[in-house]
């Protein structure tokens, strides 16, 4: 009875931190899309598109650390089970928990990115300016349509039951694969599905996550331009443009019409006149705005968290060097997807993480931070380089002027980048995200004085020397380790990681600073957005 209480007040103290951290995540996407949302284009359906696939991706990416956490909270710091953990019913039962959990999450990233978020971005694309006909949303559901039959492409990969006809209908192909899913075969399909998405979070991390983790903190070191020195930069380019173009206005007082290359100049000088007139209406604006004020006088703030985070990515940086050299040191290759058991190089971050198990629960606390912190960088990569498709640049994140298809990319992005999170995590510190802070007890006999011999018990950390029923692994490594030949491409992936943060780093030194009122004005921006921001 004592054990069923302690398991019980436990269960509803970790309930209530789940509710007070899931009503977090959506205060906090709540008010990063609505920051960054375009006032005049705003629309109900994609801003609650866009925070709730957002609310997902920050939800799917806090479950490796409650798996882990899970793992370790069974047993003692002496190694032994908990009473209620003792039984290997129980645990399985956990662990099976933990599995379900990735399938529904995953699950759910799968509908967001291969029917709900294509559905809201072509509707929104297609709509008319004062309704919406029915012809336009049978588009929309098609278009979406296709979309999950491309999941369907995916699956088809995995050795399934024998699937429909070429003549059946897109329905009957989606029943099909709920059916499939719901048996005993959907779960090796799923987890192919998902990996396969995983390769294309790979290529958002190795290009948006590596250029944030550089820019970010350089960002914070170097702040931004003096407002006033802007300002009177901007007076003196406005003179020099103005006086251009009435030396090309005098060549045509006579009446003679001007030349084709002095119309075309004459073209560009007045639009380059009307940005930087506008870029002188945002700057009168920041020199009066209180952010402004607040952000110089927590300029020494910025920079010390600034050289923390240069500190922590150089450190991840590391971390993944000496994880990716040991698998290719002591691994059997690209056969076995460079899988390795253990760490047999010391690894700064897997060691810390091991340090910090005897105090609780810091090292709950640090893997938390190192998940979030992914995320974050990733979302200050997208938000500065912007959505391009290969070197064409779709989108532009800014505040207040971001389009609604571009927070709806910037929500896929991240819902791909998460994806691909719990395997980095994993190659910065493989050992402690495959046992968390298990412990298993070791008996050995010492010969006595006397007659006989005494047993002694030691405890030592868990690794891949451990008995099978004594440690037990993450549902996450499980999960990461199921087809050897994406672990063989995600090893791979992380060398560009490393190439990728390194170039970013360098490319990110060699910039001067931002402007006090980056991104706000650009040549293609209107009137109207520039009317829409000032008020």
């Amino acid at each position: 009875k004592m054990a069923d209480q302690t398991l019980l007040s436990e269960s509803v103290l970790g309930w209530s931190i789940f509710t007070i951290i899931l009503l977090v995540i959506l205060a906090f996407c709540w008010i990063y899309i609505r920051k960054f949302q375009s006032r005049q284009e705003s629309e109900v359906v994609s801003t609650i598109t866009a925070i709730c696939a957002l609310a997902i991706a920050l939800i799917t990416s806090a479950l490796l650390p409650v798996d882990i956490f899970l793992v370790s909270f069974m047993k003692y710091p002496n190694g032994t089970y908990k009473e209620w953990a003792a039984n290997n019913v129980t645990r399985g039962q956990i662990e099976d928990t933990v599995l379900y959990g990735y399938y529904t999450l995953y699950s759910i990233i799968l509908f967001c990115v291969f029917l709900w978020i294509p559905f809201v971005y072509f509707y929104y694309e297609e709509r008319d300016d004062n309704n919406v006909n029915r012809c336009s949303v049978r588009t929309h559901l098609s278009s979406s349509t296709h979309s999950a039959v491309a999941c369907l492409d995916v699956l088809a990969f995995v050795p399934l039951e024998a699937p429909p006809g070429q003549n059946s209908t897109q329905w009957e192909k989606v029943q099909y694969l709920f059916e499939e899913l719901g048996s005993s075969h959907g779960l090796p399909a799923l987890s192919f599905s998902i990996s396969s998405l995983t390769l294309i979070g790979m290529l958002a991390v190795i290009t948006y996550t590596a250029y944030g983790m550089s820019v970010l903190p350089l960002n914070l070191i170097k702040g931004t331009r003096s407002v006033l020195y802007e300002r009177l930069e901007n007076t003196e380019d406005i003179d020099d443009v103005e006086h251009q173009i009435e030396k090309l206005k005098s060549k045509c007082k006579d009446g003679r019409p001007l030349s084709s290359r002095d119309r075309n100049n004459l073209q560009e000088l007045e639009g380059k006149l009307q940005v930087l007139r506008r870029r002188g209406r945002h700057l009168e604006i920041a020199e009066r705005n209180c952010c402004t004020k607040v952000g110089s006088a927590l300029r020494p703030f910025k920079i010390l968290l600034g050289i923390f985070f240069i500190l922590v990515a150089l450190l991840f940086t590391i971390a993944l060097f000496i994880s990716n050299l040991d698998k290719a040191l002591h691994s059997a290759g690209i056969s076995s997807g460079f899988i390795i058991f253990g760490t047999n190089l010391t690894n700064p971050l897997n060691e810390l993480l091991l340090a910090l198990q005897p105090v609780f629960p810091l090292d709950y606390i640090l893997i938390t931070v190192i998940t979030m912190y992914f995320v974050l960088t990733s979302m200050a990569g997208i938000r500065n380089m912007g959505i391009w498709f290969f070197w064409i640049r779709l989108y532009k994140i800014r505040p207040k002027r971001t389009r609604p298809q571009a927070l709806l990319f910037l929500c896929m992005i991240l819902l791909l980048i998460v994806l691909h999170t719990s395997y980095m995590i994993y190659s910065l510190a493989p050992q402690y995200v495959m046992y968390g802070s298990q412990k298993y007890l070791v008996q050995t006999q010492m010969p006595s004085p006397g007659p006989g011999n005494v047993t002694f018990g030691t405890t030592r950390i868990c690794d891949a020397d451990a008995p099978e029923d004594q440690c037990t692994v993450t549902r996450s490594y499980l999960f990461l380790h199921k087809f050897w030949f994406f672990s063989t491409i995600y090893y791979f992936g992380n060398w560009a990681f490393i190439g990728a943060f390194l170039i970013g780093l360098v490319v990110s030194c060699c910039r001067g600073k931002k402007s006090v009122i980056e991104g706000e004005v650009e040549a293609d921006d209107s009137d109207l957005s520039d009317d829409e921001y000032v008020h």
